[in-house]
């Protein structure tokens, strides 16, 4: 998650939230949180990584 932009950090920590109140393990709504911000950002032409970032954070764009 840390080389989400902000907006889109902010997004999965607000999604990773809610997964977790709903019973799901941390790791597994990290994964999710970060694949679904992933998507978020993308549908809606925000930066989906920080300036310089390197690697992929997951496959969201890639479905």
């Amino acid at each position: 998650m840390k080389n989400l932009a902000t907006e889109a950090r902010h997004k999965a920590i607000d999604i990773a939230n809610a997964l977790l109140e709903e019973g799901y393990e941390e790791s597994r709504a990290i994964a999710i949180a970060t694949a679904q911000a992933e998507k978020w950002a993308a549908n809606r032409d925000k930066p989906v990584r920080k300036p310089g970032a390197k690697g992929e954070t997951g496959n969201a764009l890639n479905d």
